[in-house]
């Protein structure tokens, strides 16, 4: 874990916000359309007592990353979920997925909710795939197409 702010967590953080926004727009971004981006929509509240960010390393660069926000008394929400293209395809997003549900649970949590953009289908298969059931709309996320919550095991 590592707060929002520490230069790999901000790394993965970018990285994150670059590809949801040259998906979003259909076109290569600037740096300051990402960086408008992560002000427009930060992470700062991923780091104690609000919340968790779990960062994956490989050889010393942040490749992956995903988030628990405390929502309220057993509820938590997962969101930042993120691996590189390059590390894709090898089990890492079920890893980070893995690790935010124990901690999670560690902190009390009974139900874990997010939200994904509709044309991540790959977002949404792996959700479904670890047992995320689709929900009604939980928030006002202009980018949010789909719902998703599970019941976390003790």
């Amino acid at each position: 874990m590592l707060p929002p702010g520490d230069p790999r967590a901000a790394s993965a953080l970018y990285a994150f916000m670059e590809e949801l926004s040259v998906r979003w727009f259909g076109r290569p971004v600037s740096d300051a359309e990402v960086r408008e981006g992560l002000r427009d929509f930060p992470s700062d509240d991923l780091q104690p007592p609000h919340g968790l960010l779990v960062v994956a390393h490989r050889d010393g660069a942040a490749v992956g990353c995903a988030g628990l926000r405390f929502v309220e008394e057993e509820l938590g929400e997962a969101t930042r979920v993120y691996v590189a293209p390059a590390e894709r395809r090898r089990g890492l997003a079920r890893a980070l997925m893995s690790e935010v549900e124990r901690l999670a649970r560690e902190h009390g949590i009974a139900r874990l909710r997010l939200d994904t953009r509709a044309d991540l289908v790959e977002a949404r298969r792996l959700y479904e795939g670890l047992g995320y059931t689709e929900v009604p709309r939980f928030n006002d996320s202009i980018h949010a197409g789909h719902w998703f919550e599970k019941r976390l095991g003790a």
